[in-house]
């Protein structure tokens, strides 16, 4: 357990911190929770320069900080989802979640092939990452404007929010794309070895 590990694994711990400030019944409970989000975002680069710099890289490290990131960013847009009750939140949220899930099956299963290295994140996603962070940052700094009919009554946070949420969307379409280009003759041939061994049992 290094420096960069214990980093990680604060970003985890931040989480219950992060949901409880969010519900907490007082004005600057959310924009705690905001701030909150922003450190842990903000960590999430420093760990991984400390364990380059450092020579801190470990297969724990390797585990925990994906681990982190896709708890932190799940946890925050289910809040956000709950808090709003709008398909224009919930449909760009489930396409988030649901490509973090696939995505990391898809690097699991391509590691027991020894491929992993063929799921190695791409600029795309560095680039998706920080708008999905973005994204988030300002929606829960916003607060609730979900009683608000007019888009241009909203504050330019939520605003930009949505706007760069629809961006990390497309990003991330893009980016899954890439991943299962570069997989697909792997998993089509082991479909077919599959399919030859059965025949042959």
């Amino acid at each position: 357990m290094n420096i960069a590990n214990l980093l990680t694994s604060f970003r985890i711990l931040c989480i219950p911190l992060l949901v409880f400030f969010f519900y907490l019944p007082v004005s600057w409970g959310q924009t705690t929770a905001a701030i909150i989000f922003a450190i842990v975002g903000w960590t999430d680069w420093f760990d991984g320069w400390v364990a380059r710099r450092y020579n801190m890289q470990s297969s724990l490290g390797e585990f925990l900080d994906p681990v982190a990131d896709k708890l932190m960013v799940a946890a925050s847009l289910v809040l956000l989802v709950e808090q709003h009750a709008t398909i224009w939140i919930a449909a760009p949220a489930l396409v988030i979640i649901s490509r973090e899930i696939t995505v990391s099956a898809l690097r699991e299963w391509m590691a027991e092939y020894g491929e992993r290295s063929a799921v190695k994140v791409v600029f795309v996603a560095k680039i998706k990452t920080l708008m999905q962070l973005s994204a988030i940052f300002f929606l829960l700094l916003a607060g609730n404007e979900a009683e608000i009919k007019t888009i241009m009554e909203h504050s330019w946070l939520y605003i930009w929010g949505y706007i760069l949420l629809y961006v990390a969307v497309a990003l991330t379409l893009w980016s899954m794309y890439i991943y299962l280009k570069a997989t697909w003759p792997l998993l089509a041939s082991s479909e077919l070895n599959n399919q030859s061994n059965s025949g042959d049992n």
